[in-house]
């Protein structure tokens, strides 16, 4: 639809082009648009919303955004574009008045394990540079502050002694390392240098000579100069051009004999005086863990390890050593990968069946084990349980070191484990190993990913992890303090300009709330909207004007609180006259927004229209959905009461992080609430601890949980089931179909047909994945790829196929009147209705449905879905299965992404969960699901060591009369 255009202050039309204060789009046709025309007004701010599939992102990031971008990288030279990534031209008719564009959306980040907040933000580089300048290095063996001297520094010294001594300039020349006795004074003859100090003493070469031999030279200085000190006529050219030539030819360092008694040595670079340890230059790249100069040599500046876990080596203390106890050595664990094909190398962890139940294990590892237990007399064939407990230590970290040079040491079962994993050639078998091992802090590094030398340098009596250890917000007050009491004006005059450079980006980072984290925390650890904030706040620091920002819901993972600051950092950002173009939900943000456009009115095929485009007060006062939520003319949660429960699961001494010793009890048969300011430790206490210990207990997942001293009522769950915020595929090939499992029944019924049998069909040739019924062009993917050069690849539909992904004779097979590539086309709806008499493709059809992704078609690639629809076929997958009655479901912040509407139908599934007698447990922000649910958790009271506290435990009528909880001032 056409809609109004924004009104201007000389009340002229822009629709009509008499002003460039809009981006005017005309035919938008991009996924699921319907040659939308509409006008978003320039320098404003403009929240685009509208039910989950609706058509948001399609508009401001695949068409406003794409489009500005495009146009951008056209300006380059086309020899430059070679080296950059062609980009798209949106299906529209056109678009007027665009700025260059910036995207900061939840995806473009990297989660390298070496990237930190730090490095992300650039702040670690400033203290890299602060510690290389004003650090003070102290020697890594003893403490003690190392020292270097300059030549001039020297001189000083030097004619500061008393007149008329001698002095004696001595180095270990570079040049005759490796060399024989002989060969080094005949170097040195050569060179013209007379006299060396052999064995203690200064010699002539000469006479040196005779005394030599044709071993390598161990000791032996040369001497540089000898000069008797004048007070009345100082020859300071000599003593300077003496000095640097000694720290020339030895290689920074130079010795000074004087009166042939006292000896003094000096090094250029940094040198301990207590034990004689020597560094290096000190630069910034010193204190990089991404640089072999700084980083830790034996975690590579990683700060973990990967080692192998002796809970995991030996799971069931039951089994005997002959029957499998140790897993990596039991072929179960092969074939349980399901990969018939493992290859058999010397040393592999290997087994053969010898007796139903019974295993003999055989390669090198457990041929050097029975002979190691034959010679302890260790028996085989009792339960590792009944062992010794110090022969079994000896089973699995070896014998002591006093035994190692013996003929048959054995070096434990761990430790071949680790020599196998590090040799192997085979990824497969590297795949299987690293099922038995965990991640650890680095026992060299503790974690802190750099080198001791690095480690060594102290600012203030702090290291550069001390520092980068704090938060955002501690960190400026530490460096306001420090300027406040610092009075070397040397030392002020580094500081001051890193200080500044420092507080405008945690400055920044503070208005978007994320004065909770600290520069060494790992960008792996970092949810989608704590890094979209971060390149928001890195935007906010550099002070552009006239771009055109294009953001995907930077609320997310934001308190009430937080969200004003928000509002705040976006305002300024507007401020600077730049335009925001924001894809949003939360209420909030959208009352702040000068100008908002309303997508619908369905999702998928039923959106992809403008449904409004006016101010916020214009759209409560609409007939729209939107607006109706927004206005309270319509609610999301109804709910009148809330259910109680005697029984509890309770996590006690939870420390992991910022957690101050809690203890949380959380009811059992209700639906739960985390809640709590960012940073509070929300995902610390259910992702890091709880799901960990769950996953653990139930499906003896690897990794190991948080800090805390027990979790009690496991007894009263059957399973627990974790739905994250990953993304469910990363392939054009993946789809929320086969993710949740309903491509397999279907394949079978198309397999189950006459025309199927008749051919010779399985199940397998109606697989886009597999050879056999797919088009080979295409390779089942329905499309070929064209390369453009110059211009953005394309995608057009395979000729042969004609995108139907399959060949003639698998389309030939039809099930009630449809083939194999109609199915795909279909919706979820629309498949569900087909399917009405299956049950087993209905019921993962209905959990598609009722999670309100009935607008999905069945063959949309996965890296198509947004993040909100992603996590949602996740919960439908769960939701498919079988339910127990003792089921704990946890979610974290499954409202990402989601309209009003699309969170009432969510809390409808969640409710028929609960009343099913499982459990629902969802860290959430979202105000409407806090007031939903039938017992609140409230941590806090601030992020960061600040938080950590629980504030608050009890039903939603309760936290609102909670003055400590800034959860219950919002509600």
């Amino acid at each position: 639809m056409r809609t109004r255009p924004f009104p201007q202050e000389t009340g002229e039309s822009l629709a009509e082009g008499k002003g460039k204060s809009v981006i005017s789009i005309r035919g938008a046709r991009t996924h699921n648009l319907k040659s939308v025309d509409v006008d978003i007004p320039r320098e404003r701010f403009v929240v685009v919303t509208g039910l989950s599939g609706s058509g948001k992102s399609s508009l401001a990031f695949d068409t406003i955004h794409a489009e500005a971008n495009r146009r951008y990288m056209e300006s380059v030279s086309s020899y430059a574009r070679h080296f950059m990534e062609a980009l798209e031209r949106p299906d529209t008719d056109s678009i007027s008045n665009l700025s260059p564009s910036i995207s900061i959306d939840q995806k473009s980040i990297a989660r390298s394990p070496r990237s930190t907040v730090g490095t992300l933000t650039e702040t670690y580089d400033y203290l890299r540079l602060l510690f290389a300048k004003a650090g003070t290095p102290c020697c890594p063996t003893c403490t003690a502050p190392l020292a270097r001297r300059d030549a001039r520094d020297i001189m000083e010294e030097i004619l500061a002694l008393p007149d008329g001594t001698r002095v004696i300039f001595l180095t270990a020349m570079e040049q005759l390392r490796r060399k024989t006795e002989k060969e080094a004074l005949r170097t040195l003859s050569g060179l013209g240098y007379a006299r060396v100090r052999f064995h203690n003493q200064v010699m002539l070469v000469s006479e040196v000579m005779p005394h030599a031999s044709d071993m390598l030279l161990s000791e032996m200085d040369v001497v540089i100069d000898r000069l008797t000190l004048s007070a009345k006529h100082p020859d300071i050219e000599r003593v300077l051009d003496s000095i640097e030539t000694a720290f020339k030819l030895g290689r920074g360092t130079l010795s000074l004999l004087i009166n042939e008694t006292e000896e003094r040595r000096y090094s250029r670079e940094y040198l301990c005086a207590s034990c004689g340890t020597g560094l290096f230059e000190v630069t910034p790249q010193t204190f990089s863990f991404n640089s072999p100069e700084g980083a830790c040599p034996l975690c590579a500046g990683l700060g973990v390890q990967q080692t192998f876990d002796p809970e995991l080596v030996v799971p069931n203390g039951k089994l005997t050593l002959l029957e499998g106890a140790i897993r990596p050595w039991s072929k179960s664990s092969f074939t349980s990968a399901g990969n018939d094909e493992s290859e058999e190398e010397p040393g592999t962890p290997e087994a053969e069946a010898a007796t139903p139940g019974k295993r003999e294990a055989s390669g090198n590892g457990f041929e050097l084990l029975k002979q190691f237990a034959a010679r302890k007399k260790i028996r085989l064939n009792v339960p590792v349980s009944k062992i010794k407990k110090s022969e079994f230590k000896e089973v699995l970290f070896g014998e002591p070191e006093l035994e190692r040079k013996k003929k048959n040491f054995f070096p434990g079962v761990l430790a071949l484990l680790e020599k196998k994993h590090r040799e192997t050639k085979s990824e497969h078998i590297r795949s299987l190993l690293e099922k038995f091992m965990i991640s650890s802090p680095c026992p060299s590094c503790h974690g802190k990913r750099l080198r001791p030398e690095a480690l060594a340098v102290f600012f203030d009596h702090k290291t550069v992890h001390d520092i980068a250890s704090l938060s955002i917000d501690e960190l400026e007050t530490y460096f306001l303090s420090f300027l406040q009491k610092e009075t070397n004006s040397e030392s002020l005059s580094v500081v001051r300009p890193v200080y500044r450079e420092i507080v405008e980006r945690c400055s920044a980072l503070r208005r978007v709330g994320l004065g909770y984290l600290e520069l060494a925390r790992s960008a792996e650890t970092l949810s989608g909207g704590e890094a979209q904030r971060i390149k928001l706040a890195t935007q906010m620091k550099s002070e552009l004007s006239g771009v055109l920002y294009v953001l995907d819901e930077p609320s997310i993972g934001l308190h009430n609180r937080d969200t004003e600051r928000l509002i705040d950092a976006l305002c300024s950002l507007k401020g600077n006259g730049n335009s925001l173009v924001v894809v949003e939900h939360d209420p909030a943000v959208m009352k702040a927004a000068d100008w908002i456009v309303d997508m619908g009115p369905g999702a998928g095929r039923e959106g992809g229209e403008v449904l409004f485009s006016g101010t916020p007060a214009e759209l409560l006062a609409s007939n729209t959905e939107t607006g109706a939520y927004l206005s309270g003319k319509r609610r999301v949660s109804e709910k009148r009461r809330v259910k109680t429960s005697s029984r509890f699961l309770s996590i006690l001494g939870a420390t992991e992080h910022n957690l101050k010793n809690i203890d949380v009890r959380i009811p059992l048969e209700s639906f739960v609430v985390i809640s709590g300011v960012s940073g509070s430790g929300k995902s610390t206490l259910i992702t890091d601890i709880l799901s960990r210990a769950l996953l653990r207990h139930f499906y003896g997942a690897r990794t190991a949980p948080g800090a805390h001293r027990s979790i009690k009522g496991l007894g009263f769950l059957d399973k627990a089931i974790v739905v994250n915020q990953d993304p469910i595929g990363r392939t054009p090939r993946s789809n929320a179909v086969t993710y949740t499992g309903a491509w397999t029944p279907i394949r079978d019924l198309f397999a189950a047909t006459a025309e199927a049998e008749k051919a010779g069909f399985s199940a397998s040739h109606f697989s886009f994945n597999m050879k056999g019924g797919r088009c080979e062009v295409c390779q089942g993917s329905g499309m070929k790829k064209i390369e453009m050069y110059l211009l953005p690849d394309r995608y057009v539909s395979c000729e042969v196929c004609g995108g139907t992904r399959y060949n003639d004779r698998t389309l030939a097979i039809e099930y009630r009147g449809m083939n194999v590539s109609r199915i795909l086309d279909m919706t979820v709806s629309e498949a569900r209705a087909f399917f009405f008499d299956q049950p087993p493709v209905e019921e993962k059809l209905r959990a598609l449905d009722e999670v309100g992704l009935g607008y999905l078609v069945l063959g949309q690639s996965a890296t198509n879905l947004s993040g909100g629809e992603a996590q949602r076929v996740k919960l439908a997958a769960e939701l498919a299965r079988k339910s127990t009655g003792k089921t704990l479901y946890i979610l974290d912040e499954p409202t990402i992404g989601l309209h009003f509407e699309d969170v009432r139908r969510l809390l409808l599934v969640l409710d028929a969960l609960v009343d099913k007698g499982n459990t629902v447990l969802v860290v959430e922000h979202n105000s409407d699901v806090i007031s939903h649910a039938d017992w609140v958790i409230d941590l806090g009271p601030e992020g960061g060591d600040m938080g950590g506290n629980l504030v608050f435990s009890g039903t939603p009528a309760e936290l609102k009369k909670c003055k400590a909880s800034l959860t219950g001032k919002y509600l």
